[in-house]
C-alpha cells in the first residue's frame, strides 16, 4: 500500500461546520461514520475525491463515491432534502460513472433549498475508510473554505492505529430461528434491505460462518436460509434497536401466503401411466381445455460491445428503465388489489438494484461484452448458484431472475420478443417454466390452467396462481413438453394432468365446473343481501381492509360494512407520519366507497411486529407486551390526536366507527371518549362517531361488562387474544401450531366477552378466525353479531351462514368449553358443524 496520504477536497465553497454540530443526530453522533460538514455559499456540489459513483440517491440529494484506494465517501446535500423529491436539484452524474476530483455531482437552487429543507448544511462522511485512518480536520470550525481546497486527509493505518473508523452508533445483534415458510427468498430479502434503509443502519445476516450484507438481495439469498435455520442479525447505527426489532420480526414471522403444506418438496412420479402425468400442486383446482405450448426464449442480443466506458451508462440506463416498468406494474397491481403481485414486483425491484449483480455485469462489460450479453451472463451465473444450492425455495427463484434477465436484455435486442399473449382464453398453458411478468400478461387472456415442466410450489408464479385462483401443476418433467396440442383435463387437486381424456370424461369435468360456477354465481348474486341463519339469527358479514381501494372491493363483494380498517398502512413505509389532511382524504374515500354501510377504522396500532422508523419507541425484552395500541396514544398524544382530528373531519360521521386497539379496561376507553368529545367541541361538531374497543387482552375480555358501559361496540381480535390468552408469542415459529383459537381457554375468554356485554352493545370478530369454515359457525352459535373477513371471502361466508342452523352447535357449547384441550375441541366441533350445515344440494329449499 502506498504510504502517501489521500486528500479529500472541499466539494463547494462554504463555511466549515464540525460534524458534532450538524442538527441531525444521524450525522452528529457518527452513526454513519466520521467526517465534516459545510454550510454552502454556492450552488454546485462537486466530487471531493476521484473514483466511481456507486450510489446516487433517487432524489438527487446524496452521492457515494468509492476511490481507487477503496475509500467510500458520502456527500449529503443539506438535511431532510430527501423530502424535496429532487425539486431544485439537477444531477450531473449517474451511478457507475467514473469521476475526477472536483467534477460536478449536482447543481441546486440555494434559495429553494434554504426555504424547503431543514438546513443547507452538507455533511461529508467517510462511510468506509478501508485500510486508512482519518486525520484531524485541516480547517477550524467557522473557517471559509474554497472549492477544491484540501479539507480532510487519510493516512495509511499503522500498528498503533486502528484500521477502521469506529462509528459512535449502537451495534446490537440477536440470534433467531427463521420462520419464513418459504425461506429467505427475494421478497423477504428485499424487505430486510428496506429495513436497513428505513432505519439508516447497517444490517448484516450471519449463518454457518457465512455473512451477507443487508444491502445485497443476492447475498442474503445465497445464505440459503430456510424455515427452522438459525441465524444472527447484526444492526449498527443510531436506530439499531428499532431496526433489529423490525428485522427479527420479519425473519421470525411466517409469511402466510397459503403455500401448500409440502413446502419441502418431493419430486412427484411424473409418468403415472394410463395417459396421466404427475406434478406438484402449486394451485388447487380443476380445469379442462386445449393444451397449448408457450415458448418464452430470451431476446436476441449482440455478443460484443464498444467497451465499458461506452456500455456501462447504457446498462445502467436499461436497469433504470426496467425499474420504472416494475414500479408501474407494482402500482397497477396495488390499485387492482393484487397484493401478491405487488410484492413480487417489489422484490424484483430490489433484485434489479442489487450491487452484486450489477458489479458482476460490469465486470463482463470490461471484458468486451455487449450490455445485454453481460447482464445475461451475470444472471446465468447467479442462476447456476441457486440451482446448485439444492434448496427448492432458491431454485424456485430462478424464474424471477429469468424475468429480470429478459426485461433488461429486451432493451438491447435486435429482434422483437415473442410474448405468447396471442393465446385464446380458456386454454391450458404448458411451458418449461414461466416468469412472473409473463404469468401476469397471460392472465389477461384468462387461461383455464397452467402446467410447468420445472418450477416449485413456493415459486412466485405458484403464489400468483393461488392468488388468481388458476389451477397449476409444477415440476412435471420434460415428458410434458413432448405433448402436442390436445384436449386435456388438469386435476391440480390430485396432482395430475389427464392427457387422454375421452368425451365422457370431458363432459363429466365440464358438468362439475358448471356446478362450481353456478354456485359461485349464486353466492355473488346474493352477496349484497342480509344474512339470516336457518335458526333465524341475523349476522352481519363485514370486511377487513387496509385502504380505500380495498373498501371499494369490499363494497363490490357485498360486505355489510367495514369491520376493520387498519389505519397503520398510511404510516408505514415512509420517513414521516402522514398529516391530518392526507389521513382525512383516505378515511373519507373509504366511507364514500361503502355508501350507507358503517366503516370501522382502527386507530394506529404500531409496536411489537410493526415499527415506524420516525417513531422512537423504547426497546423492551418483549415488544408484544410493550408500548402499542392504546398505550401508544398516551405516550405519543400528538400523533394520535392528529389522527383523531382527521377522523372527526370525515362526513357523514354517522357512518364512521372509531375503534381503539389494545384496551385493557374501561377507564382507558373512557379517557379516549373524553378526549374525542373535547376535540369535537373545539371543532364545533354536533355529531360524534360511535366509539368501540378491541378485545385483544384477557383483562378486556374479563372486564367486558364494564367495557360495555362505555363502548358503543366491541370487536374481538382473535389473533392477539389467542397470543395473550395462551402466553404464546405469535411471532415464535416453534409455537405457531399450538397458538390455536379453539383452545378451550381462548373460547372461554370469547364467551366471557359475550356474556359481559349482555346484549348492551354488539360484539364482532375481526380476527382471522372469523373467516375460518370451522370457527366461524361456532362464533355465531356463541352469539357473535358480526364476522369481518377478507373482501374476497364475503360472498362465500354469507352463503355458508345461510346454510347454518347455529342452534345445533349452541346446544353443545357447555360441552365444548369444558373439553380439556384443542384436539378434543376440534374433534368434537367438526361433526357438529357438518350436521349444522344444510347440504349444498338442498340450497334451493331455503326460503329467500
Amino acid at each position: 500500500m502506498s504510504s502517501s496520504r489521500v486528500i479529500l477536497v472541499s466539494p463547494l465553497k462554504g463555511i466549515v461546520v464540525p460534524l458534532a454540530e450538524v442538527p441531525d443526530p444521524v450525522f452528529a453522533e457518527g452513526a454513519l461514520g466520521n467526517g465534516i460538514a459545510l454550510d454552502p455559499l454556492d450552488g454546485t456540489l462537486h466530487a471531493p475525491i476521484s473514483g466511481e459513483v456507486i450510489q446516487c440517491a433517487r432524489t438527487h440529494h446524496a452521492y457515494t463515491l468509492r476511490s481507487d484506494e477503496g475509500i467510500e465517501v458520502l456527500v449529503h446535500l443539506g438535511l431532510d432534502t430527501v423530502a424535496l423529491e429532487g425539486r431544485g436539484i439537477e444531477p450531473c452524474v449517474e451511478q457507475g460513472q467514473k469521476v475526477e476530483s472536483g467534477a460536478p455531482l449536482c447543481r441546486f437552487d440555494m434559495d429553494q433549498l434554504a426555504c424547503d429543507a431543514t438546513s443547507l448544511v452538507t455533511p461529508l462522511i467517510i462511510l468506509d475508510a478501508g485500510d486508512w485512518c482519518l486525520d484531524e480536520p485541516l480547517l477550524a470550525a467557522g473557517g471559509l473554505v474554497e472549492l477544491g481546497e484540501p479539507l480532510l486527509t487519510l493516512s495509511p493505518a499503522t500498528t498503533e492505529q486502528s484500521p477502521e473508523v469506529q462509528p459512535s452508533g449502537v451495534r446490537l445483534e440477536q440470534e433467531l430461528t427463521v420462520a419464513l415458510e418459504a425461506g429467505l427468498h427475494a421478497r423477504p430479502a428485499a424487505r430486510l434491505r428496506n429495513i436497513g434503509r428505513d432505519y439508516r443502519v447497517s444490517l448484516l445476516l450471519r449463518s454457518n460462518e457465512r455473512t451477507a450484507n443487508g444491502n445485497s438481495v443476492s447475498g442474503l439469498m445465497n445464505l440459503g436460509l430456510v424455515c427452522g435455520n438459525r441465524a444472527t442479525v447484526v444492526a449498527e447505527g443510531e436506530q439499531a434497536e428499532a431496526a433489529l426489532a423490525a428485522a427479527v420480526a420479519l425473519l421470525t414471522t411466517p409469511e402466510g401466503h397459503d403455500a401448500p403444506s409440502d413446502a419441502v418438496e418431493q419430486a412427484p412420479r411424473q409418468d403415472l401411466g394410463d395417459g396421466r402425468i404427475g406434478g406438484l400442486m402449486a394451485s388447487p383446482g380443476l380445469a379442462s381445455g386445449r393444451l397449448v405450448r408457450l415458448e418464452t426464449g430470451l431476446p436476441s442480443v449482440p455478443l460484443t460491445g464498444a467497451g465499458a466506458e461506452v456500455e456501462k451508462p447504457r446498462l445502467l440506463a436499461a436497469l433504470q428503465v426496467a425499474g420504472q416498468q416494475l414500479e408501474r406494474s407494482r402500482l397497477q397491481a396495488e390499485r387492482a388489489g393484487q397484493k401478491a403481485e405487488a410484492e413480487v414486483f417489489e422484490a424484483h425491484q430490489a433484485w434489479l438494484e442489487d450491487p452484486d449483480l450489477v458489479s458482476s455485469a460490469v465486470t463482463r462489460l470490461e471484458e468486451g461484452l455487449n450490455p445485454g450479453q453481460a447482464w445475461r451472463e451475470a444472471l446465468d451465473a447467479e442462476i447456476d448458484r441457486l440451482r446448485a444450492s439444492g434448496n427448492p425455495v432458491l431454485v424456485g427463484r430462478i424464474a424471477d431472475l429469468r424475468d429480470l434477465q429478459r426485461q433488461v436484455m429486451a432493451e438491447f435486442s435486435d429482434a422483437p420478443e415473442q410474448s405468447g399473449c396471442e393465446l385464446e382464453p380458456g386454454v391450458i398453458v404448458m411451458a418449461a417454466d414461466l416468469t412472473p411478468s409473463t404469468f401476469v400478461s397471460l392472465c389477461d387472456r384468462q387461461p383455464a390452467g397452467l402446467c410447468l415442466a420445472a418450477g416449485g410450489t413456493t415459486s412466485h408464479v405458484a403464489i400468483l396462481a393461488r392468488a388468481r385462483g388458476i389451477p397449476c401443476l409444477v415440476a412435471m418433467g420434460d415428458t410434458l413438453l413432448d405433448l402436442d396440442e390436445r384436449l386435456v383435463v388438469l386435476n391440480a387437486d390430485e396432482g395430475q394432468l389427464e392427457t387422454e381424456a375421452d368425451a365422457e370424461r370431458l363432459a363429466e369435468v365440464e358438468q362439475q365446473l358448471a356446478k362450481r360456477r353456478q354456485q359461485a354465481e349464486a353466492e355473488r348474486a346474493e352477496s349484497h343481501l342480509e344474512v339470516h341463519t336457518r335458526d333465524s339469527r341475523f349476522v352481519e358479514v363485514a370486511a377487513n381492509i387496509g385502504s380505500s381501494e380495498e373498501a371499494r372491493l369490499a363494497a363490490d363483494n357485498g360486505a355489510d360494512g367495514v369491520g376493520l380498517m387498519r389505519s397503520e398502512f398510511l404510516f408505514l413505509g415512509r420517513d414521516r407520519a402522514p398529516d391530518e389532511e392526507e389521513q382525512r382524504r383516505e378515511y373519507q374515500a373509504s366511507v364514500e366507497a361503502m355508501g350507507p354501510r358503517p366503516v370501522v377504522i382502527r386507530t394506529l396500532d404500531i409496536g411489537a411486529d410493526k415499527q415506524l422508523p420516525y417513531l422512537q419507541l423504547p426497546t423492551v425484552p418483549n415488544p408484544a407486551l410493550g408500548v402499542r395500541g392504546m398505550r401508544l396514544w398516551q405516550c405519543e398524544p400528538e400523533l394520535l390526536d392528529t389522527q383523531l382530528r382527521a377522523l372527526l373531519g370525515v362526513r357523514p360521521l354517522r357512518h364512521l366507527r372509531v375503534m381503539v386497539p389494545m384496551v385493557s379496561d374501561a377507564s382507558e376507553l373512557e379517557w379516549v371518549r373524553e378526549r374525542m368529545e373535547a376535540m369535537a367541541a373545539e371543532m364545533r361538531l354536533t355529531e360524534l362517531p360511535l366509539l368501540g374497543a378491541m378485545i385483544e387482552v384477557p383483562s378486556a375480555a374479563l372486564c367486558s361488562a364494564s367495557m360495555a358501559n362505555v363502548a358503543d361496540f366491541l370487536s374481538i381480535g382473535t389473533n392477539d387474544l389467542t397470543q395473550y390468552g395462551l402466553a404464546m408469542d405469535r411471532e415464535d415459529p416453534m409455537l405457531a401450531s399450538q397458538a390455536d383459537v379453539l383452545h378451550p381457554g381462548v373460547l372461554r375468554l370469547i364467551q366471557a366477552t359475550l356474556d359481559g356485554s349482555g346484549g348492551r352493545c354488539p360484539v364482532a370478530v375481526c380476527g382471522a378466525a372469523a373467516g375460518d369454515d370451522l370457527v366461524g359457525p361456532l362464533l355465531v352459535a356463541m352469539g357473535v353479531n358480526e364476522l369481518s373477513v377478507e373482501p374476497a371471502r364475503v360472498a362465500a361466508v354469507k352463503a355458508r351462514l345461510r346454510r347454518l342452523d347455529a342452534s345445533v352447535i349452541a346446544r353443545e357449547l357447555d360441552t365444548l368449553l369444558a373439553l380439556p384441550d384443542v384436539d378434543s375441541v376440534r374433534q368434537t366441533l367438526a361433526p357438529l358443524v357438518e350436521s349444522a350445515l344444510l347440504a349444498e344440494a338442498d340450497l334451493e329449499r331455503i326460503p329467500s
